[in-house]
């Protein structure tokens, strides 16, 4: 991408799914992903647990650059008021150019637009560049699972941050 080209930000749509899955498998890695590597077959990006509403794309003349996913933490009516970010990705040839960011600012007002007044997410201790990312678009540590998670045979720990939308 060059300077004078913008992306979009939209609301996903079904058809989006096979783009979708070739990004997800594309950007797979352990710095910020706890399961294992995807294989063949692989399953359907949008699930009954994973809805395209819940979902945001950026797109550049009809390429997806990244995504951002905000569901519900729980079905719990106490909790109908917390939205969580529940995946975030950005094609490597996309990265540095404000796409995540954009997901991130596009997560925070579809969430608020939804009736939320706060917002979480899980990132990996080690992923730097998230975290720097969430950081700056107001998300603060709010626990730390230590060793949570162990990936390529290290200790991973499981950070949890939150932000009020008011």
């Amino acid at each position: 991408m060059t300077e004078s080209e913008s992306f979009v930000i939209r609301a996903a749509l079904p058809g989006d799914a096979e783009p979708l899955g070739l990004l997800d498998r594309a950007t797979w890695s352990t710095l910020h992903a706890v399961a294992a590597a995807p294989s063949e077959p692989y399953p359907p990006f949008f699930d009954e647990r994973h809805l395209p509403e819940e979902h945001l794309v950026a797109e550049l003349d009809g390429t997806l650059l990244g995504y951002v996913r905000v569901g519900r933490p729980t079905p719990l009516p106490s909790n109908a008021h917390v939205r969580q970010i529940q995946g975030l990705a950005v094609a490597d040839a996309a990265r540095g150019q404000g796409v995540g960011r954009a997901l991130v600012r596009a997560a925070l007002a579809k969430a608020a637009a939804d009736g939320a007044t706060r917002i979480t997410l899980r990132v990996l201790g080690h992923n730097g560049p998230a975290r720097a990312l969430y950081e700056a678009e107001g998300f603060t540590v709010e626990g730390v699972l230590p060793g949570e998670f162990v990936l390529d045979g290290e200790p991973a720990d499981d950070v949890h941050m939150g932000r009020s939308l008011g």
